[in-house]
């Protein structure tokens, strides 16, 4: 095995243009492979990232029963909401746990009744990582202590022909099922880009929702936003540990069709690497086989000195996984400097932000996400792809009679 290993080392290195050439273009390949990676990586935070906290963040904890009457999005007290908290920002992936009272409602003036989400939120940690906060286009946000006050979607302050300043009248139900109704004045007005999100979703102070729906001092649910996506199994493990006896569910679940948007990415872009991967291995067959015809002698001598034809099939075969895995080096290391590069850096996208709903929830560059086990996965396919490539022209070597091969010019 050592000798034919020494053997083909030496016979790639004995045309170096052609070496260098294959080996390049798989690791060109590769590193674009590994930048596009890290691309979607830096979208799904920069899109989903920000969906998932618009909607309801990456972790949302409930009463026991919420689930069976998710529906009618009931106000169940959690118990001892505090100690969920505590077990949550133990955690390092997380950036914050807020408390909040979540329920449907109405919101109703001149132009008509609407159906919305009422949300009371605490206001200073959600500042933070809310994309409504980052996104007031008139008026201001929520503080604290802000009593009959709401902030709205422009959504919804389009279809109610309201802006900041006006009043409307919101119905919702207490615990007890008790109708509440209660004049608002709008405050401020969000524009994420995303219409039904706007008109949809309206927030008020945890005090102000606590007074409304009878909930002195108590919450509904606990919402934990992450640091990135994909953080979640750990931080449910820990919080299932510290505070048990809670409905706790993930993204996933909670917004499905965000879940399926992303598989259906997930299996595009395979695809589409699949895609890149062939047309590089077309180049490398080609290269091999011109190769091979051109050292039509050398099998030839070879075969004369006693080799099987299977050895020769060996030896060409890893004479193309070498130049491979030298292919999957590079594009190892250059795939995941470009990547290092716009991690920093970041790629202005806001320009883009207008083209879908989604896009709509960039808010200004995208920064690149590598992934260690990824690049690990394209560098192991570039090394198998090369040696299937290079299987055929192996093969080929192997058929050549010894007496013919010596004869050929």
């Amino acid at each position: 095995m050592s000798l034919f290993l020494r053997i083909a080392w030496r016979n790639v290195w004995r045309q170096r243009r052609r070496t260098f050439l294959i080996a390049g273009a798989m690791g060109v390949m590769m590193a674009l492979l590994v930048f596009y990676d890290g691309m979607i990586g830096g979208f799904e935070q920069a899109i989903y990232g920000n969906a998932i906290q618009l909607l309801g963040g990456n972790i949302q904890v409930h009463a026991p029963g919420y689930g069976d009457a998710l529906e009618n999005k009931p106000l169940l007290p959690l118990n001892d909401p505090d100690a969920v908290v505590q077990a949550a920002e133990a955690r390092p992936e997380v950036v914050a746990a807020s408390k909040r009272i979540v329920t449907g409602g109405l919101v109703t003036n001149r132009e008509g009744a609407f159906a919305v989400s009422i949300i009371g939120i605490e206001t200073a940690k959600e500042a933070n990582i809310t994309p409504v906060a980052d996104n007031i286009t008139k008026g201001r946000y929520l503080n604290p202590d802000d009593g009959d006050m709401i902030v709205i979607g422009q959504g919804l302050a389009t279809a109610m022909s309201i802006d900041v300043g006006d009043r409307i009248t919101m119905v919702g139900n207490t615990k007890n099922e008790q109708n509440r109704q209660r004049t608002m004045t709008v405050v401020g007005i969000y524009d994420v880009g995303v219409p039904s999100v706007e008109k949809a979703m309206i927030y008020m102070s945890l005090a102000e929702a606590q007074s409304l729906f009878g909930l002195n001092g108590q919450v509904t649910e606990v919402v934990v936003s992450l640091k990135q996506i994909g953080q979640e199994p750990a931080v449910v493990n820990a919080i299932n540990n510290s505070a048990a006896g809670y409905e706790v569910d993930t993204w996933e679940s909670s917004f499905p069709e965000l879940k399926q948007t992303m598989e259906m990415k997930t299996g595009v872009m395979g695809y589409m690497g699949v895609f890149m991967l062939s047309i590089a291995a077309i180049g490398i067959l080609n290269l091999l086989m011109m190769a091979v015809f051109e050292r039509t002698r050398e099998i030839g001598i070879i075969g004369a000195l006693g080799l099987k034809p299977r050895e020769i099939t060996f030896l060409f075969l890893l004479e193309g996984t070498l130049i491979g895995v030298m292919g999957a080096v590079i594009g190892a290391v250059l795939g995941t400097t470009i990547n290092g590069i716009f991690s920093v850096v970041g790629l202005d996208y806001s320009q883009f932000a207008s083209l879908t709903e989604y896009t709509a929830l960039i808010s200004g560059s995208i920064y690149t996400q590598l992934v260690p086990l990824k690049v690990l996965q394209h560098a192991l396919t570039v090394a198998i792809i090369a040696a299937l490539a290079a299987l055929y022209p192996a093969i080929q070597a192997s058929h050549h009679e010894p007496a013919e091969a010596l004869h050929y010019v």
